[in-house]
Order: structure tokens, then C-alpha cells, then sequence
């Protein structure tokens, strides 16, 4: 199919939606539309018949609505649910209320071209919008992977959700290729294998509904967000970890909604007398929100021995249900710490490195030889030739690092900073995509040399 039938498909699908949401007798009416057609004999005998209590009165209708179809799956534009889910859309297509911002990553060096966004796309939108143009993705198929669909969770079919229990998590299933630009829809989530919309409410609706509380857990984050089993230290484990390392340890009841997903009372459809719930922002900060860097880790220097150089760095994950960093091994935090004597001048720096490991092991360069036979061999290279590095923090973690720089007896200053970054793999020099997350500072005394 060529984009542009894609496209008259979309908008069929549109005008589908807009004459169903009219057509059913005795709907509720948009704001501003023509009022409905007056009720003949037989349905104002239905309107006048005893209410069933367990229905509130703005869900009665006199007849059911007609099943409106989802020719498209998945790939259903998330325009058509914005034609009723109006503040619901803005947020999944502009990030509104959100600090959500793309920002410009290269692939390797710093002064090569950055992948960026195209023109008509936001850039404060939510990475669910973006997940079928995103450039980035896209290249490291491309560049990779040898043009693999391997990214399948940026454009997945209709999925059963898994148990929240299940020891491996397979990849979902992946929409064909002229329909992965959609990305990931508003129908992503919401649509079962038998074209039903799940949600966490019984509503009444233009299309079929099921009630399903599971969609408030990480169960439905589970498939796009873990890959395989649990392999502590590995890239695309973030349910896993939130599993295994926050909610079953006890570390809190919080699923990945109660954070990422912040709740506030709204109707769900504005033009349509429904109630106000409480409704989840479909926003999903993450890597992309400073606010929620900055509430991950926290950073504590000490000097173990008063006189004596020996420092301790504590770094705590204080603020995330999941290993910091998480997803993807591109990502990498930097804890950069450097020593100044009383006229600022620098005497000593280290800096550590947390990353996901490419594999099932830590990245190390004594496997580049071995990587260069595998078909994957540009993504296991670029992360074996960094060589050993930290593991992420995970849930709940206080990380000690210990140093000892050389320093002569004299007062100094401790600077330690905690730095994002979205693509450890570019060149350092490269800061676009990087983001300050904590600092910390400590004043030292030193009286009997290194």
C-alpha cells in the first residue's frame, strides 16, 4: 500500500468515527452540534422504562451503539480518538503540561549531521507519538541491525496483556511495514485482539468497550518495555527491574503508571455528559523530562578519614521504580567529579560511567574480536569497545565508589555532578543530548598526603 492509499484509508477511518458518534438515536450530542432527532413511539416508551440502577443515567441509551470498526488495528491514526478524547490526544501529541523535549542526538561524531525530528512533528510531543518517526531509532535499524524490523515495540499489533508474573517476555507482535509510521497509537494500548477497547472504567461508547484494571498496571507496560528474562545489568529490562527490584522486594505498591502516568479528575470525552474520574495524563516523562531526571538519583560525597584523601561517592536511587539508567544501552550516566584548591584551580578528576550492558555480560574489549563474526556486529562493537563500565543503580540502590586522589596537604573543594546522557556512543564533545541530573560539593581538609 503507497502513502498516499494510507492516507485515504486514515480518513475513512475519520469519517467512520464522526458519522458513528451521530448517528446512534438518543446519543448525547457534541457541544455546538444540531440537536438530536425528536424519539419516535417506541423509543420514548424505551426513555420512559425503569432505569437499571447499576447503570448511572448518562451511560443510559435507548438502544446500543453500533460497533465501530478498526480496519486499521493499531495503526489506527491517534487523530480519530482525539475527535472525542480531545485533552487525552493533546497530551499524547504535544506533551501539554509536560517538560518533554526531543532533543537533537548524533550517531557518532560531533559534528556530523543531527537527527532531528521531522518538520511537522513536535518536539515537546510524548515518545509515544514520536515512536514511528523518530530518526534515531530508525538510523540504528538502518546502520545496526541491517535494515531488521527489530524495533518492533515502536509499532506493535494489538496485544493480549501478559501475566504480571511471566518469568520471560517475548517481542510483540509487529504491524507490516506500511503501516509502522503510525507508531505508537492511542489503539496501541487500548485495542485487544478482537478489536474491543479496553480501558479502566465500564463505559458506554461508539465502539466496543471492556473494563480491564489491568491496563493500570505494569503488565501493560510489560511488552514494549522488557525483553526475555531478567538478566540484571542488560539493556531493555525496565519492567523486570521494576519487578524484581522494586514491587516484589516491597520497596513500594507503585506501578509504572502511578509515576509516569500522574492522574487528575477530567471527563474522558468532553463533549459527551460523562462523569469526571480520575483520569491518568498521557504523558510518560522519562529520559526526555528534565523534572523527571532529577528526582532519580541523589549524590553524597564523603571523606572516610578526616585529614586523609580517601573520598567515598554514594549514589542513590532514590526516586525510580527501575535501574538508572534504564532501556536502551545507549544510555549512560556520567558522575564527573573534580577537585579544586582555593584559587579554583583544578587538581584531580575521575569520572564513572552507568550503562546497560549490550548483552547477557558486562560490555568489555575482549570480546571485539568475537563481535566482528556476529550479525549484529556494528551494536555489540560500539559497546565492547567502551570496555568495562558500571552497572546501572538499580531500585532502591546506594552505590559506593571509592577514590584516592594525590593530594598535598591543603583545603579543597569536592565537585561531583550527575550528567544524562541519551547516546553514550556519540562523541563526547557532542552535549546536545545530555542533561545535568544532581551536583554535590564537599569542602576537605587534607593534612597528611596521599
Amino acid at each position: 500500500m503507497n502513502v498516499h492509499n494510507a492516507r485515504r484509508e486514515h480518513v475513512l477511518v475519520v469519517m467512520i468515527v464522526l458519522l458513528s458518534l451521530l448517528a446512534p438515536a438518543g446519543a448525547q450530542a457534541p457541544t455546538g452540534s444540531a440537536a438530536p432527532l425528536r424519539a419516535g413511539p417506541d423509543e420514548e416508551q424505551a426513555q420512559a422504562a425503569p432505569r437499571r440502577e447499576e447503570e448511572p443515567p448518562h451511560l443510559t441509551r435507548p438502544g446500543p451503539w453500533p460497533a465501530l470498526p478498526f480496519p486499521l488495528g493499531t495503526a489506527t491514526p491517534s487523530e480519530v480518538c482525539g475527535a472525542c478524547h480531545k485533552a487525552i490526544y493533546r497530551e499524547f501529541a504535544t506533551g501539554f503540561g509536560s517538560d518533554l523535549a526531543y532533543k537533537a542526538m548524533v550517531a557518532q561524531a560531533a559534528t556530523g549531521m543531527p537527527l532531528t525530528l521531522p518538520a511537522n512533528v513536535s518536539a515537546t510531543a510524548t515518545l509515544h507519538a514520536l515512536a514511528g518517526v523518530d530518526p534515531f531509532p530508525i538510523h540504528a535499524r538502518t546502520v545496526e541491525e541491517e535494515g531488521h524490523a527489530c524495533d518492533v515495540c515502536h509499532f506493535p499489533q494489538a496485544l493480549e496483556l501478559p501475566d504480571l508474573e511471566a518469568p520471560e517476555i517475548p517481542k510483540p507482535p509487529a504491524r507490516p511495514q506500511e503501516h509502522e509510521r503510525e507508531g505508537v497509537t492511542c489503539a496501541s494500548c487500548h485495542l485487544t485482539p478482537d478489536g474491543t477497547m479496553r480501558g479502566p472504567y465500564h463505559v458506554t461508547a461508539p465502539h466496543r468497550t471492556v473494563a480491564d484494571p489491568r491496563i493500570q498496571t505494569s503488565a501493560m507496560c510489560a511488552y514494549c518495555h522488557a525483553l526475555g528474562k531478567r538478566v540484571i545489568g542488560k539493556q531493555t529490562q525496565t519492567f523486570l527491574e521494576w519487578r524484581e527490584d522494586f514491587y516484589k522486594p516491597g520497596l513500594g505498591p507503585q506501578h509504572c503508571q502511578d509515576c509516569h502516568m500522574t492522574r487528575t479528575l477530567r471527563k474522558v470525552a468532553e463533549d459527551f455528559d460523562v462523569p469526571v474520574r480520575a483520569v491518568a495524563r498521557h504523558l510518560w516523562t522519562g529520559g526526555h523530562s528534565t523534572q523527571r531526571l532529577r528526582t532519580a538519583l541523589s549524590l553524597v560525597l564523603v571523606q572516610e578519614d578526616e585529614g586523609r584523601p580517601a573520598l567515598q561517592v554514594h549514589v542513590l536511587n532514590m526516586g525510580a521504580g527501575h535501574s538508572v539508567p534504564t532501556g536502551s544501552n545507549r544510555r549512560a550516566v556520567y558522575l564527573r567529579a573534580e577537585i579544586v584548591d582555593r584559587e579554583e584551580q583544578e587538581v584531580a578528576r575521575e569520572e564513572w560511567m552507568f550503562a546497560p550492558w549490550y548483552g547477557n555480560r558486562p560490555d568489555d574489549r575482549a570480546f571485539l574480536a568475537e563481535d566482528a563474526q556476529r550479525p549484529d556486529a556494528v551494536a555489540a562493537l560500539q559497546a565492547d569497545a567502551q570496555g568495562p563500565h558500571e552497572a546501572p543503580i538499580r531500585a532502591g540502590e546506594e552505590r559506593i565508589l571509592s577514590w584516592v586522589p594525590p593530594l598535598r596537604p591543603g583545603v579543597y573543594t569536592v565537585r561531583a555532578t550527575l550528567i544524562y546522557d541519551l547516546n553514550r556512543y556519540n562523541d563526547r564533545m557532542f552535549t546536545e543530548d545530555q542533561t545535568e541530573m544532581y551536583r554535590a560539593s564537599l569542602a576537605i581538609t587534607v593534612r597528611g598526603g596521599p
